[in-house]
């Protein structure tokens, strides 16, 4: 854990209502001793990744995100957009900096990506999820209890790309940089 330390007052007040978890709530008492010994409870480690083991994490290469976020500044000065300081802007110029924004990140996004959405049904409707759903392709929010099939209401319908067109890059091609300076003689 990194961070500041708490304050006396603060680890006061955390002493006292752990004091009362630990007295009233038996399977907390058990991981505040598990943790205290180094180690997770089976039981812990068993809800945390749900009854399996996490998938090994793979290394990933930024040149195809460099690149991405190179063909959105050449068309739609997106970097420039976002690293700008907007306060002092009124909203109306604000609104018209975005405009031009958006046409051109989408212009760049329809020419290199095609995309569907991942539920065909209007967002707002009534949803039902079974149970073995997709969980990367469907995030669960608000009182997530029990066991599916989960019943609420599609808040977004999600995106899937389904091609990939990037340009190829030529040998020696540096992604790292976004837009090059340019100077007017």
């Amino acid at each position: 854990m990194t961070g500041k330390k708490p304050s006396f007052f603060i680890r006061c007040f955390l002493a006292f209502g752990v004091f009362f978890r630990f007295i009233f709530n038996g399977a907390f008492a058990a991981e505040v001793l598990a943790l205290r010994g180094g180690e997770l409870t089976a039981e812990k480690e068993s809800k945390q990744t749900g009854g399996e083991q996490p998938p090994p994490l793979k290394e990933t290469l930024p040149d195809a995100a460099l690149q991405l976020l190179g063909l959105l500044q050449q068309e739609g000065r997106f970097v420039d957009f976002i690293e700008e300081e907007v306060g002092g802007f009124s909203d109306a110029d604000i609104g018209a900096a975005a405009r031009v924004v958006h046409e051109g990140c989408r212009r760049a996004l329809r020419e290199h990506f095609t995309t569907e959405p991942i539920r065909g049904e209007q967002e707002g409707a009534p949803i039902t999820v079974p149970e073995g759903f997709d969980a990367s392709s469907t995030r669960l929010s608000g009182n997530v209890v029990g066991k599916p099939p989960f019943s609420g209401k599609l808040v977004h319908r999600g995106w899937r790309v389904t091609n990939v067109k990037l340009p190829k890059i030529a040998t020696g091609h540096d992604v790292h940089v976004l837009a090059p300076a340019e100077v007017e003689l």
